[in-house]
């Protein structure tokens, strides 16, 4: 009767993973051995600012849920492992990788978005990529200068057009 109850337990805690996964929009598998109590509080403070959360499932669990979602990722699953959920795309990445610079301990392993698994590069390309607030202050620091330049170009004629009457 033990068992049954165990293998029922088991069977949620897959579907709960699997639900995550499919309700996220990243998902990124890491290392976390050696990492202490406060590293990894931090890590989960920075992370909730964006809405994603930090889990740790044993290994078995976690590959099976993964193979549920048609994700094969069996070359992962050694060691202790945390799986970060993003209800964002850039900004948990961003974070995680940061963190990961910051902290020897943390290795990310791979990762999902866009309904793919992720190889580190692209990982990598995603954490590069600036913030939404970054990218929209860009583009209207450029338009400005081009507004300012007509406002420049606009007052030297209507100063040539003084000089001249």
């Amino acid at each position: 009767m033990a068992s049954e109850k165990n293998l029922n337990a088991k069977k949620d805690i897959v579907k709960e993973i699997s639900d995550k996964i499919k309700n996220s929009e990243s998902v990124l598998v890491f290392s976390y051995q050696g990492m202490t109590v406060a590293d990894m509080a931090k890590l989960r403070n920075e992370l909730k600012k964006s809405d994603s959360e930090v889990k740790i499932y044993k290994n078995t669990l976690a590959k099976r849920a993964f193979e549920d979602v048609d994700l094969k990722s069996d070359e992962i699953w050694e060691g202790p492992n945390a799986i970060l959920f993003g209800k964002e795309l850039l900004e948990p990445i961003k974070v995680l990788s940061n963190a990961a610079k910051d902290n020897d301990n943390i290795e990310i392993r791979t990762g999902f978005a866009d309904g793919k698994m992720l190889t580190l590069d692209e990982i990598k390309t995603y954490a590069s990529i600036p913030s939404k607030e970054t990218m929209l202050t860009q583009i209207s620091v450029g338009l400005m200068q081009y507004v300012k330049n007509v406002a420049i170009g606009l007052d030297l004629y209507a100063k040539k057009l003084e000089e001249n009457n």
